[in-house]
């Protein structure tokens, strides 16, 4: 604040002192031609003129010399004026208004968070404070003296160049914002029209895509799970086509600079989105295909999961072990995509699921048929209409196979439900008392410098679920 204030009287130091009738005569005497003093004091006498001319000589010096004391005073009042508001805003204003704002915050400042990441704590925040008050305040003053000083150089005609010239760096640039906004208004206002229009046939848009994705409206050949990434891509189009008509009327569009800027951009865009626009290019193929919706439990390659989400980039699925997998869509476009739920609709009957068992041919095909069904109708989440049945899948030497299938719903409870299928299968066997181990082939190996060995029958359970 001192150095403010000293800055006031400095410059009010600077303005010019009062000149004298000599000097007055002399800067008069060398400013005015001869011939122009002639003709302002000319009379009849040349002896009366000449008292005449000194006698105004006389009488514009005091006047001046008066004028110039008034303005002094003036500007003296001025600067004590400023100075006084200047230790009235440092010293009273922002001192209790900083007292209040931290006496008041005191105790109800939270920590500033974004999301869950703390960025400050209250002290912090009471300091950003005090560094905004005290900001405030020093641009205040600049701007008390920046406005005060042409004023004061304005008062005298030897520093008047400099008040104009103060002024003119906060005036011109001001004058030239004005009329550019003056000429740029019809622009602005092709540009506002424009983004007015377009976003009322995006809000349009959406209006329709929400209906078709609810089933309130219905179009022949276009499912409800193309309404929203339709919207998305249309809404994209929407905005590029309205950058490019209003391109011309941004301010500068047509400057080298601004050019060169979207050049290099442009550039940079493409060549680093070669990969990402392959894949979203890939992500509307899949779009529109179908092959999953978020929710499904689909297999992509030897991975098993449920869709969580679907992006025009990649697609991420969570398995039943809770890993989540993430696959561009690039790569679903080349490999084999499996969706169990196509199956699990209300109108369907279910999603096959089926266990295959391998049994002696010492045990009627009958029974064995009988018992799978009955172990697969006692099976939790397996439906009972259509009825489980049973496929004889082979013949090998000494057992043959067999494959019980049902039907289930309850996609997402798919492994627990193979689960307590082969309990039940297992079980079943054990109630009738047969046993589930199939003999495998006797290997007899010879040999000329040995008897021959027996080798021992191997029994061991060949139990397949797919």
């Amino acid at each position: 604040m001192k150095y403010a204030i000293a800055m006031l009287f400095f410059c009010a130091i600077l303005v010019p002192m009062p000149a004298s009738a000599e000097e007055l005569d002399a800067g008069l005497d060398k400013e005015t031609p001869v011939t122009q003093l002639d003709t302002l004091v000319e009379v009849d006498s040349p002896s009366i003129g000449t008292e005449a001319a000194a006698t105004d000589i006389a009488t514009e010096a005091g006047e001046h010399e008066l004028g110039f004391i008034a303005r002094l005073g003036i500007t003296l009042a001025i600067v004590a004026g400023q100075a006084l508001l200047i230790w009235l805003i440092w010293a009273k204003f922002f001192k209790f208004l900083s007292n209040k704002i931290i006496k008041s915050c005191k105790g109800r400042i939270k920590p500033f968070s974004i999301h869950k990441l703390k960025l400050l704590n209250p002290s912090q925040v009471v300091n950003i404070i005090r560094i905004g008050l005290n900001a405030l305040k020093y641009l205040i003053t600049a701007l008390q003296l920046y406005i005060t000083l042409p004023i004061i150089f304005s008062m005298f005609s030897a520093t008047r160049h400099i008040a104009t010239r103060l002024f003119g760096y906060i005036l011109n640039p001001l004058r030239n914002i004005l009329f550019s906004a003056i000429e740029y208004t019809p622009n602005l206002i092709t540009i506002v029209i424009i983004v007015t229009v377009t976003r009322y046939v995006i809000k349009g848009l959406k209006f329709f895509a929400i209906q078709i994705e609810h089933g309130k409206l219905v179009i022949p050949n276009f499912y409800a799970d193309w309404a929203k990434p339709t919207y998305k891509i249309l809404q994209v189009l929407l905005w590029a086509f309205t950058v490019a008509i209003a391109y011309p009327h941004i301010p500068g569009s047509d400057s080298r600079v601004f050019q060169g800027v979207s050049v290099f951009v442009g550039i940079i865009f493409s060549l680093g989105s070669s990969s990402a626009i392959g894949n979203l290019v890939a992500g509307l193929v899949v779009t529109y295909m179908r092959p999953f919706k978020i929710g499904d439990r689909i297999k992509i390659n030897d991975t098993v999961g449920f869709v969580v989400e679907k992006h025009m980039m990649v697609v991420r699925i969570r398995t039943h072990k809770n890993e989540y997998v993430t696959f561009p869509n690039m790569l679903l476009l080349n490999s084999s995509v499996t969706n169990y739920n196509t199956s699990s609709d209300e109108n369907a009957e279910g999603l096959i699921i089926h266990t295959e068992v391998t049994l002696g041919y010492a045990t009627p095909w009958q029974t064995i048929h009988e018992i799978l069904i009955k172990a697969a109708l006692a099976t939790n989440y397996v439906q009972k209409k259509p009825m489980p049945f049973v496929l004889q899948t082979g013949f090998d030497d000494f057992y043959a196979r067999y494959q019980i299938n049902c039907y289930t719903k309850e996609i997402d409870k798919v492994p627990h439900v193979y689960t307590l299928l082969n309990e039940n299968i297992q079980s079943a066997f054990q109630e009738a008392g047969i046993d589930m181990t199939s003999a495998h082939q006797y290997k007899v190996e010879s040999s000329s410098e040995s008897p021959k060995d027996l080798i021992k029958t191997i029994q061991t359970p060949t139990v397949d679920t797919a």
